[in-house]
């Protein structure tokens, strides 16, 4: 499927008000990251999806930039007062794009999978729209509330709970959102009521929607609790020259010789790449960024870097510290530190007390003491989901 092909749309414009937090829930942090961001990076390392757009309340516009820092995407859309406006404001935000396809999916559901996602696409390549479900398990009872008498049992093997993503044909969504105002819980019942077929396909429990306390706190055993540590390496060399600054740890620096490499030669950030790769086993700096291709020629450093952070993010991972050590004879780290800790925590997102910057000699040995090159290498401790493969 390419990329283009298939939209996304992500309402985020809820208040959240059951959970009874001050902070709307597609805001709150597991594991330090906002909801919002968990189902973002998982839907944007799937190859499928194209277009992105997410609708929020304009008055929650700091929350919203906060939770998407560091990635590219478009400005958000307004939402309205209930859902159906609001997902018809971002269809119609998305029809500059043309998709064939949309996925609209609930900002409070973080746990998306791939496989979830591949399902409701398939069903669309036979069905104007297709809605992940499962079955439901309890035996339903009908009656006026709850301390009142039951009228009646219901057969519940014909029914399932609906979750999200839900997938549409792009054009026959808008469509029918353009042609009611009714008020609908989901798009799908809005296909319903104009005759259109909608196929289910199966969900997943890990899917469920954060509605309450109760509903908070397993998700939060699902990230914070069922994280295993993880710890990768890096090591990197390159040769100094004849020159009028140094580019280390992202700071550029005043000096008589300059790396030399493909990109930027930034060596710091280059052992600190590398062992977030390591810590997540997907390769190298050089498998990523090959020094063959011109692209990166040139290019700072700070973007590999933000490359592997947010690797380990769509893992549903979570950096907790990187430890650096350079080993040059000029120039002198000491003074430089604080600025270096200060950069690399801004690119990686973290507070500065969880990067280490250290720096040692060679005792005038090798290419290190003789003023020939600069070395660095790293250890990244990661914490990433016990089933991640």
């Amino acid at each position: 499927m390419p990329r283009s092909k298939t939209a996304l749309l992500i309402v985020a414009a809820g208040r959240g008000t059951r959970l009874g937090s001050e902070i709307p829930k597609q805001y709150l942090k597991l594991a330090g990251v906002p909801v919002l961001r968990h189902a973002l990076d998982r839907f944007l390392a799937c190859d499928a999806i194209g277009p992105v757009r997410v609708v929020i309340d304009p008055a929650h516009r700091a929350f919203y930039d906060d939770a998407v820092s560091g990635l590219d995407l478009p400005p958000p859309v307004s939402g309205g007062a209930e859902r159906g406006q609001s997902v018809r404001n971002g269809l119609r935000a998305l029809a500059i794009e043309a998709p064939d396809r949309v996925l609209v999916h609930d900002a409070a559901r973080p746990f998306v999978s791939d496989a979830v996602i591949h399902r409701v696409l398939q069903a669309l390549d036979e069905t104007p729209g297709a809605v992940p479900a499962l079955p439901v398990a309890d035996t339903l009872k009908r009656a006026g509330g709850l301390g009142t008498e039951i009228t009646g049992t219901e057969d519940r093997s014909t029914l399932f709970r609906a979750q999200t993503p839900q997938g549409f044909h792009f054009k026959t969504l808008l469509e029918v959102h353009e042609k009611t105002q009714n008020i609908a819980t989901d798009d799908a019942a809005l296909l319903e009521e104009f005759g259109l077929a909608v196929q289910l396909v199966e969900g997943a429990d890990s899917l469920f929607k954060i509605t309450t306390e109760d509903d908070l706190f397993r998700a939060k055993q699902m990230t914070e609790g069922a994280l295993e540590p993880r710890v990768g390496t890096g090591f990197d060399v390159h040769r100094l020259a004849p020159g009028e600054k140094i580019t280390l740890c992202g700071l550029e620096i005043a000096h008589d010789r300059t790396l030399v490499g493909h990109s930027d030669a930034d060596v710091g950030l280059h052992a600190i790449t590398d062992a977030l790769l390591g810590a997540i086993s997907d390769g190298d700096i050089g498998s990523h960024f090959p020094p063959s291709d011109p692209q990166w020629k040139g290019v700072a450093s700070d973007r590999f870097l933000a490359h592997a952070r947010d690797l380990v993010l769509r893992r549903g991972g979570r950096i907790t510290h990187v430890d650096l050590t350079l080993i040059c004879e000029r120039p002198k780290i000491g003074p430089l530190r604080p600025a270096m800790r200060s950069r690399i925590a801004e690119i990686l997102e973290l507070s500065e007390n969880r990067v280490s910057v250290k720096a040692t000699t060679s005792e005038k040995l090798g290419f290190a003491g003789r003023g020939e090159g600069i070395a660095a290498q790293a250890a990244a401790t990661v914490l990433l989901p016990a089933d991640d493969q």
